[in-house]
């Protein structure tokens, strides 16, 4: 137990740091580029940030844990929307671009919709996963190609952390902030490994559950990265980053995670837990997140604080 705690501790420590170089990297890069950061965060942060969950769903799927895999997809997705966004919500309230609700909001929550309509079969299958893959190619193809058009009418003005940045003397290298946001993505992976495997120690030692560990603990533990970005990004003002990172990485989660699991765990039945409640929970809360950030294009503290209490309260009705 006194090593999960160590690996814990190291792991927090770790990601604090690799985190806030990654937004960071990211902001620069996307004002060096002319391109919006709502794009950075939600293809490149996004896709980044999921790599936890693609890794262990893939891993679960292939040794016979569908359960396990999907289980963290779906307590991933969320964490994202309640404990992430809440977070940040309670540091600063978070607004939304206009784009944003056009076009990341809801291509995020139809995957979602998609995926949890996908589940209520009991399990997921190839032909799933090719839906799913084909859903995820549509909403990048409609992000780029929107991003594109809207490019065109003047340049995205820099964010305060890059005006400051730029103030103080400072250039925009291109090599130089690449090298820093690989260098805050590798960190935070492998912060949220350790996380992930020392609080996965630690719950079984406890008597947990491996389901009640895949839609919690697992699931939290790959959300790590979209917390530590969120909660970066958030003390630095950088709320399109926030927003733009969690609806991605929920993107790519429903998308791209959940379709490598159907690949490797084709066919496998699924519990209950996971078809029922957690599916349940998953769609109710992306669509509540979507309707806060509608109403007065932000998620107000207020807002956060309920997210929160959400995710608090239904912990119990995921163990069952």
């Amino acid at each position: 137990m006194l090593l999960s705690i160590s690996g814990i501790v190291l792991g927090l420590a770790l990601l604090t740091v690799a985190a806030d170089q990654f937004v960071v990297g990211a902001t620069r890069i996307a004002a060096r580029l002319r391109v919006s950061t709502v794009v950075i965060g939600a293809v490149v942060i996004g896709f980044g940030t999921s790599a936890p969950e693609l890794v262990v769903s893939v891993l679960a799927g292939l040794q016979g844990s569908l359960d396990l895999a999907v289980g963290n997809i779906v307590g991933s997705n969320v964490a994202n929307l309640t404990l992430v966004l809440g977070i940040a919500a309670l540091i600063t309230p978070v607004g939304v671009d206009t784009d944003v609700l056009r076009r990341e909001a809801p291509l995020s929550l139809g995957l979602v919709l998609l995926l949890g309509f996908l589940l209520q079969s009991g399990t997921l299958t190839r032909l799933h996963g090719v839906l799913l893959s084909a859903g995820l190619l549509v909403a990048l193809s409609t992000t780029l190609w929107s991003a594109q058009r809207s490019s065109g009418v003047g340049e995205p003005p820099a964010t305060d952390t890059v005006q400051e940045f730029l103030q103080a003397g400072g250039r925009l290298s291109l090599p130089r902030e690449s090298v820093r946001t690989l260098l805050g993505l590798l960190g935070t992976l492998a912060a949220a490994q350790l996380l992930v495997v020392s609080a996965s120690s630690a719950a079984r030692e406890l008597g947990l559950s491996e389901a009640f560990i895949g839609l919690t603990v697992v699931a939290v533990g790959t959300s790590l990265p979209e917390l530590a970005t969120a909660v970066q990004a958030a003390r630095r003002q950088e709320t399109d980053l926030v927003i733009g990172n969690l609806l991605g990485s929920n993107l790519f989660n429903s998308g791209a995670v959940a379709a490598a699991a159907a690949f490797a765990g084709a066919g496998q039945p699924l519990g209950p837990s996971i078809t029922g409640v957690g599916t349940v929970l998953m769609v109710g809360v992306a669509t509540l997140a979507t309707v806060f950030m509608i109403t007065g294009r932000r998620v107000h503290r207020s807002e956060g604080f309920v997210l929160l209490t959400l995710y608090v309260g239904t912990l119990p009705l995921l163990a069952t």
